[in-house]
């Protein structure tokens, strides 16, 4: 049986929370299979799956269709499904719907970015029942629009504005708050200062839970390489030496071999013969 949001949030203290981010039934199966405790269904699949140069034209069409590929590929993990961008911002009525349709698609929770400026949009979607991750520190969504991609909470004014932040989502009703690219020390103070489990992502090593995305674990994904992000394979270059040993094949004639072949048998091959002179 999958894991539950309670699940999530008794971790909290206790033992360290494991989030990945995928996006399709494969990878789905295995990163479940290994044990995470979430998978994260990010709008980075816009850049990892689709080739846009950022996560802003993502739409909620293809959130619903990576959203359902992965929960089908689980068992054990609790899936976390991003809402992108210009699915919540405009009212909570489109919030909420929007929340629906990726909990119908097969979400266990969604997740938001921004601070204290969408916390009533938060509550709203909390109140009827669907629980919500929030995402703070750098937001991928909006954050390039205005800084470009920089370390987050670096004075002591930023820092302020990111705890109250963690502070309003915590009321608001939030399971668990992603931090991203936020200094270290200040992702120890914000996982201090709350009741909930945070999530870092380059946001140093006292968060209560980590997430990567699985394309960065396997060394799949070569466009963007950030800092915070542990390679743990380079399958790209294997992946490449694989396809061009079978092109070499085939075009050598060496596949396929009488093994990866079907024969129709002797007798009806002579009939067969017979029947086409």
């Amino acid at each position: 049986m999958p894991k539950s949001v309670r699940d999530i949030l008794s971790m909290k203290n206790s033992k360290k929370i494991t989030v990945i981010t995928a996006y399709d039934y494969t990878t789905s199966q295995l990163c479940d299979k290994a044990g995470v405790d979430m998978v994260l269904v990010g709008d980075s699949a816009g850049m990892v799956m689709l080739g846009y140069d950022n996560t802003i034209p993502v739409t909620m069409e293809q959130m619903c269709l990576f959203t359902e590929a992965v929960a089908r590929g689980r068992q054990n993990a609790l899936v976390v499904a991003d809402m992108p961008f210009m699915s919540y911002q405009s009212s909570k009525s489109q919030a909420i719907e929007n929340a629906g349709r990726l909990i119908k698609a097969g979400a266990d929770a969604v997740k938001l970015e921004g601070g204290v400026e969408i916390k009533d949009t938060i509550h709203a979607i909390v109140e009827i029942g669907i629980p919500v991750m929030g995402h703070i520190g750098f937001q991928p969504q909006t954050t390039t629009l205005q800084e470009g991609y920089k370390v987050q909470a670096k004075t002591k004014e930023a820092a302020m504005k990111l705890i109250d932040s963690a502070k309003s989502l915590e009321k608001a009703g939030v399971f668990s708050i992603a931090l991203e690219m936020v200094t270290s020390e200040v992702s120890e103070i914000i996982s201090r200062s709350i009741s909930v489990p945070t999530i870092g992502i380059g946001s140093g090593p006292d968060c209560d839970g980590q997430v990567l995305v699985v394309h960065d674990v396997l060394g799949l994904y070569e466009k963007i390489k950030p800092k915070f992000a542990k390679r743990y394979l380079e399958l790209s270059s294997d992946i490449v030496h694989a396809i061009e040993s079978y092109k070499n094949d085939v075009t050598s004639g060496k596949f396929p071999g009488a093994e990866h072949s079907f024969s129709i048998d002797k007798t009806e091959l002579e009939r067969l013969r017979k029947e086409i002179g």
